[in-house]
């Protein structure tokens, strides 16, 4: 069962069980995935649908960021609700030490010396690692690397 059939299959369960969290959350998923697929005239791969969830749940966290010090628990507790649902789908996250191994091998690949050559290293790296990391961190260690 690929990532597609398992978020409807998922929806269907929840909306059984009357559980408006997750029948939500995984209405706006598939909506985001049908609404890319509509727009580009495409059939998302798994990776596709893993990034639209890598954003979703990059969305909650930064409201969570945002709201944090507030006084709005409720949101925030939604929020992280939601962020704990959508785990389940990602793929593992890749460690800081496998991101810098395959960094490295990215920029022997590349041939690259220096802070110059980072587009070229992020175009052979990001295919091994999209959505199965930051992609803060993964620039952040290929600038360390370079640096």
């Amino acid at each position: 069962m690929n990532i597609k059939e398992k978020l409807l299959e998922d929806l269907k369960e929840a909306m059984k069980a009357k559980d408006t969290l997750r029948k939500d959350l995984l209405q706006i998923v598939r909506a985001a995935v049908l609404q890319i697929e509509k727009d580009q005239q495409v059939t998302l791969e798994e990776s596709g649908v893993f990034e639209i969830l890598a954003k979703e749940y990059k969305k909650r966290s930064e409201t969570v960021q945002e709201l944090a010090g507030s006084d709005r628990t409720d949101i925030i507790e939604k929020n992280q609700a939601e962020m704990a649902l959508i785990e389940a789908y990602l793929p593992a996250q890749l460690s800081e030490a496998q991101i810098e191994e395959l960094v490295r091998a990215a920029i022997a690949k590349a041939n690259a010396h220096s802070a110059r050559d980072m587009g070229a290293v992020m175009k052979v790296l990001m295919p091994d690692v999209k959505g199965k990391a930051d992609g803060k961190l993964v620039n952040t260690i290929v600038k360390r690397l370079l640096g």
